[in-house]
């Protein structure tokens, strides 16, 4: 089609109008001084001209008065108020900056796209949007990530009655694949825990030992650590919340009880950073970043890959790989979906071989 078939328009019915957008007719309806418009979800003029007359037909009195009695509200303060409702639900500080993060940007391609009401952001926006995400270079994952906050949007507008129909119903999207993450053997931790810088070493051991989340160990207080029963506690506090908001509790074993014992109890934290211009005294929380950096250092001298979360990726290996009941592991790290589970599941190569050679043997054996 040509460069101005956006453009092109014809009147249907009484009330009806039917324009092209791209690819796709579309219908408009005036009634009352209020316009409704709609995707006709077809790229067929005669069937758009079939499904506006039908449209038109079927659209009694009544539903015509409600659709026209909405308040047209634009996208972007639909997302204010999404965020409003996520800050007042308790949503962790990461998921509210990340759905700040994405709704604007699809704010700001909306506006760019002369598209101000979240009823018109309809499949084939959603389209356009993805192509200039992969022209931006975002990860599929990314990108399927942004379309599920997308449709968080429309779920919300559609509760709060602020649009009444759904524009992205029909749409579709493969969840793409993860990428294998890195897992560390027993005799790679030990490497990196003797290579460690010595002020973060203990902070890399409590990681190895517990598969706890960085973010835990960084709000454990010496309150979460039961040393009468041997647990400790991972739970909420009035400044934070798990990823989960849930409660847990690890069994304190001998490794992370030896870790423990060895640091300091002057301060309300577990583990602290070293004392700075801002904190003299010292006690302030450790700094993920500076944590990530140094273990990056340490991991470059062995020429290994990975992350802080790798500690808990091999935590649970090693945990399944020793025979742990899957219900017990998703006990001790959190996680209650076996799908969720299987993510951090690693058989490290020396596990793999030891079994096949196992494998091998008994075969020989039968023979």
């Amino acid at each position: 089609m040509s460069e101005n078939s956006k453009y092109i328009s014809e009147n249907v019915g009484e009330i009806a109008r039917i324009f092209l957008r791209g690819q796709t007719w579309h219908v408009t309806i005036q009634y009352k001084g209020r316009q409704i418009r709609r995707s006709l979800k077809t790229s067929n003029k005669r069937q758009a001209r079939a499904k506006a007359l039908e449209m038109e037909r079927e659209l009694t009195e009544k539903s015509l008065s409600r659709l026209a009695q909405l308040r047209p509200v634009s996208i972007e303060e639909i997302a204010n108020r999404l965020i409003e409702s996520c800050e007042t639900e308790g949503r962790r500080p990461r998921t509210l900056e990340k759905y700040r993060q994405v709704l604007h940007r699809l704010v700001r391609f909306a506006n760019e796209n002369c598209v101000h009401e979240l009823q018109d952001f309809d499949i084939d926006i959603v389209d356009r949007y993805r192509r200039k995400r992969k022209v931006d270079g975002a990860q599929l994952r990314t990108v399927y990530t942004e379309i599920g906050i997308l449709r968080r949007l429309v779920s919300f507008a559609r509760s709060r009655r602020l649009i009444f129909e759904n524009p992205l119903e029909g749409l579709k999207m493969n969840k793409p694949k993860g990428n294998p993450q890195p897992c560390w053997s027993p005799t790679e931790i030990e490497k990196i825990l003797e290579n460690a810088s010595p002020v973060h070493r203990s902070i890399f051991s409590l990681l190895s030992v517990t598969g706890m989340r960085i973010g835990e160990l960084r709000w454990l207080t010496w309150g979460d650590i039961d040393w009468e029963n041997r647990f400790i506690h991972i739970r909420p506090k009035d400044e934070w919340t798990t990823k989960t908001g849930n409660v847990r509790s690890i069994p304190l074993n001998e490794g992370a009880q030896t870790v423990l014992e060895g640091l300091p109890r002057d301060f309300r934290w577990v583990v602290t950073a070293r004392p700075s211009k801002k904190y003299p005294q010292g006690g302030n929380q450790i700094s993920e970043r500076r944590l990530l950096q140094s273990l990056k250092r340490t991991l470059k001298k062995l020429s290994l890959y990975g992350h802080l979360h790798t500690f808990r990726h091999s935590f649970v290996s090693r945990a399944i790989v020793a025979g742990t009941p899957c219900a017990i592991v998703r006990e001790w790290v959190g996680h209650v979906d076996e799908g969720t589970l299987k993510q951090y599941t690693h058989i490290a190569r020396l596990d793999s071989h030891q079994a096949m050679r196992r494998l091998e043997k008994f075969h020989s054996e039968q023979d």
